[in-house]
This record gives structure tokens, C-alpha cells and sequence, in this order.
């Protein structure tokens, strides 16, 4: 099924004392922009990553974001030898000076001694092994990957339904204009006489060899046919697009630029009001769908 380039994802997941969050997203893009945020000491994820998005993805500006936390309830403390014969040994030169002065000094608990400034630390676990974690988000990577695609593939499905919608109004259009040609041509006929009559009227002799090239001339700048078969054309050629499963947006777009030439042409052929107002509602109607096949794979 087409995709859209507009798709969000989130996933989130804990281990030990650690815990995360991913979040995916995308905009429409020429190729594939991949650009990936996370903290610089999670190793091995990126390759796998950046493989999987690619494996599904074709075009868009991808932005994936993962923050980890890790729980602060789990403290280390460890005795610092140095701040531990400091203490002591300012408690010896308090216990001899109390003596001197006939002080007795009573005995100091332990638990008092390890409150002292410096007798004991908090402490790092020194260099975590986070290959657990590494493996439980690898392990993830698939669900996340596979809700972003149905996301895109959703929003593929609706920009789908739309773009048929509006194909079927330029057949509908095209149709319109093709029943149009005869009044057209009755109308052209008609004004041919009145400005050829006005030529004969104001001028004594006329070259009929130039008459004929000249009739001719208008005849071939204003005929539309080959606009509205090539218009046909498109049409057959945009449903054909609609319902293939590959990537389509680039293809699409290029389309559209061979609508809008061919209606633009119609418009200025017509010189007729009821086809130039069909020309111009085509045009309207092109310029929605170029604006929705831009989010399109």
C-alpha cells in the first residue's frame, strides 16, 4: 500500500534501572533523510536502526529521538581511607588535649565516626555494562518500525482516496470539455464569417492563397483536440500509479506538471467562455491535487 511522508511513532520500555522512550517521525522530503538523536554512550543501536527504517521507508525527512534514564535510588557508598585518618586523627589530638586539661573524653561509635565529613562517599558504579539494554531495545526496534509504517500507511491510504476523487473530476472535466467542441465550433464558424466579411467589405482584393493559409493558421492554434487526449491520457496514466504498490510520489509529481501544461494550453486554445471556465476549474482542481501528492512516497 502507498505511504504518506507524514507518519509518528512512540514506544517506550524499561530494564534494570534503566528506561526509555523512542519517538518517530516524518515530513515529506525529496529522498530519505534520516536523522537520528540519542545519548552517545548507547552503542549498537544506530546501524540497526538506520537498516530498518531504510528496509521500508523510500522518502521522507525522518527524525527518531530515544532517551534513557537511569533510576538514582540505587546508591554506592565506599569508605575514603584519607578522609577516614584525617577524622581519626583529629579525634586522637581532641582526646589527648581533653586529657591534658583533665577531660575525660567518652568513647565515639563508629556510626558516629562514619557521619563525619568525608569518612565515606557516595561512589560511581565505575563503567556500566549496558549490553542488556542494547539487546531490549534492539528487541523493540521491530514494533516501533512497525507502527511508523502503519502510520504512514494510513495517511498513504487517505491521501490515496483523495487524489481519486480529484482524478475523477478532471475526467469528469475533460468529458465536459470534449461535448463543449461542437458549440465551440459553431461559434468559431460564426465569428470567422463575421471578421472575414468585414475584411472583404474594407478591402477591394484579397489574396485567396492567403486567405486559405491564414484560416488555417487559426484553425491549427486553436484546436484542442490533442489537449484533451492527452489529458485523457493522464488520467488512465494516474489511476494506473493510484493503484500500484511501489513508491509513486516522484512519478505523481511529474504528472501533475503534465496536467497543469495541458490545461494551461486549454486555456489559452479555448476562445470559447464555457471551455476556458472549464479550463480554469481544472486548473484549480490540479493545483489541490499537487499540493496532496506532495506528501505522497
Amino acid at each position: 500500500m502507498p505511504q504518506s511522508m507524514t507518519g509518528f511513532a512512540s514506544a517506550a520500555g524499561e530494564d534494570g534501572v534503566y528506561s526509555w522512550s523512542w519517538d518517530v517521525r516524518s515530513v515529506n522530503a525529496r529522498g530519505l533523510d534520516l536523522r537520528i538523536r540519542m545519548p552517545d554512550w548507547v552503542d549498537g543501536i544506530e546501524e540497526a536502526l538506520r537498516a530498518a527504517i531504510k528496509a521500508q521507508v523510500a522518502r521522507g525527512n525522518v527524525t527518531v529521538g530515544l532517551r534513557v534514564s537511569r533510576r538514582d535510588d540505587i546508591v554506592r557508598v565506599a569508605l575514603n581511607p584519607d578522609g577516614l585518618a584525617q577524622a581519626l586523627g583529629l579525634l586522637q589530638q581532641i582526646s589527648a588535649e581533653a586529657e591534658a586539661q583533665g577531660v575525660r573524653v567518652a568513647p565515639i561509635a563508629p556510626s558516629e565516626i562514619a557521619n563525619m565529613r568525608g569518612v565515606v562517599e557516595q561512589v560511581s558504579g565505575g563503567e556500566e555494562d549496558t549490553s542488556a539494554l542494547t539487546a531490549a531495545l534492539k528487541a523493540q526496534l521491530p514494533e516501533l518500525i512497525s507502527q511508523f509504517v502503519a502510520s504512514r500507511t494510513r495517511e498513504g491510504e487517505a491521501l490515496i482516496t483523495v487524489l481519486r476523487g480529484q482524478i475523477a473530476e478532471i475526467s469528469q472535466m475533460t468529458q465536459t470539455a470534449e461535448t463543449l467542441l461542437a458549440g465551440r465550433a459553431e461559434a468559431q464558424t460564426q465569428h470567422l464569417k463575421d471578421s472575414l466579411n468585414r475584411v472583404l467589405t474594407a478591402t477591394d482584393e484579397v489574396d485567396p492563397e492567403r486567405l486559405t493559409q491564414e484560416l488555417a493558421m487559426i484553425a491549427v492554434k486553436t484546436d484542442v483536440r490533442e489537449e484533451l487526449d492527452r489529458l485523457a491520457a493522464h488520467v488512465d496514466a494516474a489511476h494506473a500509479l493510484l493503484a500500484s504498490e511501489k513508491p509513486m510520489g516522484r512519478k505523481l509529481d511529474f504528472l501533475m506538471q503534465e496536467f497543469n501544461r495541458e490545461a494551461n494550453t486549454l486555456c489559452s486554445k479555448a476562445q470559447f467562455n464555457a471551455l476556458t471556465a472549464v479550463g480554469l476549474d481544472m486548473k484549480h482542481v490540479i493545483d489541490q491535487m499537487r499540493e496532496q501528492v506532495q506528501n505522497v512516497e
